[in-house]
């Protein structure tokens, strides 16, 4: 292997296994156009919190994963929907503490059958439903510049997000706070830039992806770490198995240590050798806990779906956190199938049971770690589903509902307000075509989860990370209206 071969292969290695990626397009990694001072991103860190945001791709169909219960309302439901609609013997119930709505979740099986609900979504559905519940349900959420009504929206009288029903670019909007959609800077990536610096370890990302390169933890400063959901990418370059590693291993070095007088040099080999250093500790770090839980997901080679075993890692790498000075990390997990166009009364099943298994297993696990009240997993997807039936699904929509599961949660509660499932015609809040106008907006979502993991609401914290959320209040909880949403108390 000649030099030129060697650096390229080192070159590709590095991009993959820690999202060195983002060189081409970032090279914040030296720090050189940071917007904000140390002082003002180093906030609450001391204590361990972790969000993880479990992105659904291709808009998950949540009118037929959370469904009315009630008869009228199940009724209209019904209509509306068809035959995609789920029977309403068949709804697995939810039991609010707080609301008099009558909701239940769809069975993850096939519908029209004798078979009994698929075990996870009766498990979520009792963790729901259990007395200080850590599952909180947020109804009809979706990317909006202002609070918007059917007749605004017709008239064209308030701006919308562009390029609505895109996956794209509502993806893009959904992971980023509407102040920031157009530079695609996420707003998990924002929460790292300012907490950032709070971690000991100035090495290791706090933004940890299984899922790859995604716009949530996009950052002016931080370059997120990638880990693949069965472990950490093996390095060849050093890796002591590879063929003839201590002559590779100095030669490698030896171009890295210099001279380096191009920037672009000296900033590759900045980068690489921090990315050798994270594959080190990140494999020394995980293997402590390579079968600690087994017990709650099961073993590696039993797990059949991709985002169980996602979070089944991130279980992992949190369980690491004190072996790698953590205080703060985001992770990022994606999951996707959910562009049910076609085949959705057999396909769709099967993923609500997944997003179940895996989100009360994650659960399950932090209770064993005895950390759930300092991590918090929550859902999002680019939009909902039409509540039309195309005649065999669902096609792009707006609005959607969303799960929130974590010890902090102030659960067994429905936060927003639900939208009629009623026709078009007569729905009020239906933009046309069964797309439903959010009722909530995906920033009142975010800066809701970002209070509790620390950032201030001051013009330093949500001004600077979410300056529109001002205009939205809810007030579904307490009558009087807040930017947030309660299922979340606020940092202490």
């Amino acid at each position: 292997m000649n030099r030129r071969d060697l650096l390229k292969k080192s070159l590709c290695l590095a991009a993959s296994t820690a999202g060195f990626g983002a060189l081409s397009s970032r090279f914040s990694l030296a720090h050189a156009a940071t917007m904000y001072s140390k002082a003002q991103r180093s906030l609450l860190g001391n204590d361990y919190r972790a969000l993880v945001c479990v992105f659904l791709y291709g808009g998950n169909d949540s009118f037929n994963f959370i469904v009315p219960r009630d008869a009228s309302a199940h009724a209209t439901y019904a209509a509306t929907r068809g035959s995609i609609a789920v029977p309403r013997s068949e709804l697995v119930a939810l039991n609010p503490t707080a609301s008099g709505a009558a909701y239940g979740l769809h069975p993850g099986v096939e519908t029209g059958t004798a078979a009994a609900p698929h075990a996870a979504i009766t498990a979520l559905a009792n963790l729901f439903n259990q007395a200080n519940s850590r599952v909180a349900i947020v109804a009809n959420t979706g990317p909006l510049l202002y609070p918007t009504t059917k007749t605004q929206y017709q008239n064209e009288s308030v701006p919308l997000p562009p390029q609505l029903y895109s996956h794209d670019d509502q993806s893009a909007w959904w992971q980023t706070p509407t102040a920031n959609s157009f530079d695609r800077i996420g707003w998990g990536g924002l929460l790292a830039d300012r907490f950032g610096i709070s971690n000991p370890n100035q090495n290791l990302a706090m933004t940890i992806s299984t899922d790859g390169d995604n716009v949530y933890q996009t950052a002016e400063d931080v370059v997120p770490y990638f880990v693949s959901p069965w472990g950490v990418d093996r390095i060849d370059n050093i890796d002591p198995t590879w063929s003839q590693p201590t002559a590779r291993r100095n030669a490698l070095y030896q171009l890295l240590n210099g001279p380096l007088n191009n920037p672009l040099e000296r900033t590759y080999a900045t980068g690489f050798k921090r990315t050798v250093s994270n594959y080190e500790q990140v494999i020394s770090a995980l293997q402590p806990s390579e079968t600690t839980f087994d017990a709650i997901f099961g073993a590696d080679n039993t797990i059949d779906d991709y985002l169980t075993r996602q979070l089944k890692m991130v279980a992992r790498l949190i369980s690491a956190r004190d072996t790698l000075n953590m205080t703060r990390q985001i992770f990022f997990v994606g999951f996707g199938g959910f562009d049910t166009h076609d085949n959705q009364a057999t396909d769709h099943p099967g993923l609500l049971a997944a997003i179940a298994n895996g989100l009360t297993k994650f659960y399950q696990a932090t209770q064993q770690m005895g950390i759930a009240n300092q991590v918090t997993a929550f859902t999002a997807s680019e939009f909902g589903r039409t509540l039309t039936n195309n005649g065999d699904g669902t096609d792009h929509g707006w609005g959607g509902h969303q799960l929130v599961i974590g010890g902090a949660v102030n659960g067994g509660r429905f936060y927003g307000r639900f939208p009629s499932l009623a026709t078009s015609n007569s729905n009020p809040d239906d933009a046309g075509w069964g797309q439903i106008i959010p009722t909530t907006s995906v920033d009142q979502y975010a800066w809701t989860l970002a209070r509790w993991y620390g950032l201030p609401d001051d013009a330093g914290g949500r001004g600077l990370v979410f300056p529109n959320v001002t205009r939205f209040t809810d007030i579904s909880q307490n009558g009087t209206g807040s930017h947030h949403l309660g299922f979340l108390p606020a940092a202490v």
